[in-house]
């Protein structure tokens, strides 16, 4: 059988890191590594004969795996291991400049919306390694804190789950980084999916419709005058505020929320829950999965289409989500008409 014949990238002086910790695989597979250690100061004939004869075939495989204008740099070493000291001082030494160069790199990575998150996560790792061989080193919870905030604006509700979940103590770069290759992979099993694989992420006033057109306040662009249905009457002609009929049926102030308004949509049921930057307060549906429940007249909430709804109940509830972490959501209102289970954002932050 022949030797499988295994190239590496020839080193340029760019990424002195990376290329080494090649070459030392490189040379452990052909038995080559010892020749970068000492060697004995008492050896037999037979002994140090094998040993320079590593030693030579290690220094071919070190030259030719730098290119030319980095070679001729270490012409003058007689040892592999001269050779690997020569490189090191030159490409490794923890210059001023070097770590400037390497922090402004690491600072600045940031993931684009259509890239990998495990060529990113390995480009964050990469920057990391070299820091660290400069004499930079991070503790755990800033290496973690780093690759949360190197996310694309997409990644901000899987963010918000994570670092309203883990806390400080359980804040290591081993488990975000699990974390978010967790949601990748459930991104890419459910990309034929309309909702969120973590949650799904809602913003504003903007409600999700099936075409993928922006709800607000019943307005749509592929609509004429003569089609739009007044919510207020329910007539076509006009919308609510020219509806001739809006003071008949107008409701009374009392026991309404003016401003609790759910940013929401009311087409259709999703059983999940959605996180929601415009809401005012928790909500969901019923409370059987509620403890501390309070049923009673809780007034009314307002929809952003004006739709009137009732509040029957308060509770407490655990909403364990798909990364396995638990919630422990607090003052949920229990709204029987609600088609959507809602997340207040500011109210899960402060909490």
């Amino acid at each position: 059988m022949t030797e499988d014949k295994v190239v590496i990238e020839k080193f340029n002086g760019s990424d002195f890191s990376w290329w080494k910790m090649q070459l030392e695989a490189l040379l452990c597979q052909k038995d080559l590594e010892m020749v970068l250690g000492d060697k004995p100061e008492k050896i037999e004939k037979a002994a140090e004969d094998a040993w320079n004869s590593k030693d030579k075939k290690a220094k071919a495989v070190i030259t030719l795996s730098l290119e030319r204008s980095v070679a001729f740099n270490i012409m003058k070493e007689t040892t592999a291991r001269g050779m690997m000291d020569a490189l090191t001082n030159m490409y490794e030494k923890p210059s001023a400049a070097n770590k400037v160069f390497l922090m402004r790199e690491l600072f600045t990575t940031r993931m684009n919306e259509d890239s990998s998150i495990t060529v990113h996560i390995n480009n964050i790792n990469s920057v990391l390694s070299k820091l660290s061989s400069v004499g930079i080193k991070f503790d755990n919870e800033t290496q973690a804190s780093l690759l949360l905030a190197s996310l694309p604006d997409s990644w901000s509700g899987t963010v918000t789950a994570i670092t309203s979940s883990v806390g400080t103590s359980g804040m290591t770069f081993e488990r975000v980084r699990d974390l978010v290759l967790g949601e990748d992979t459930r991104r890419k099993n459910q990309s034929g999916s309309s909702s969120s694989q973590l949650l799904n992420i809602g913003r504003g006033r903007g409600n999700s419709r099936k075409d993928g057109s922006s709800g607000s306040r019943g307005r749509s662009s592929s609509r004429t005058w003569k089609n739009v249905k007044c919510w207020n009457c329910q007539e076509v002609g006009h919308v609510k505020s020219q509806c001739p009929k809006k003071e008949l049926n107008s409701v009374s102030p009392e026991n309404v929320y003016q401003e609790d308004a759910l940013i929401l949509s009311m087409e259709n049921y999703v059983d999940s829950w959605v996180m929601d930057s415009g809401a005012s307060f928790h909500a969901m549906d019923n409370g059987e999965t509620m403890v501390n429940l309070k049923e009673g007249d809780f007034g009314k909430v307002r929809l952003a289409n004006d739709e009137m709804l009732q509040v029957t109940g308060i509770g407490d509830i655990d909403l364990v989500t798909s990364l396995g972490i638990t919630w422990n959501l607090r003052n949920v209102r229990v709204i029987p008409e609600l088609k959507k289970k809602l997340i207040f954002v500011g109210q899960l932050d402060k909490q």
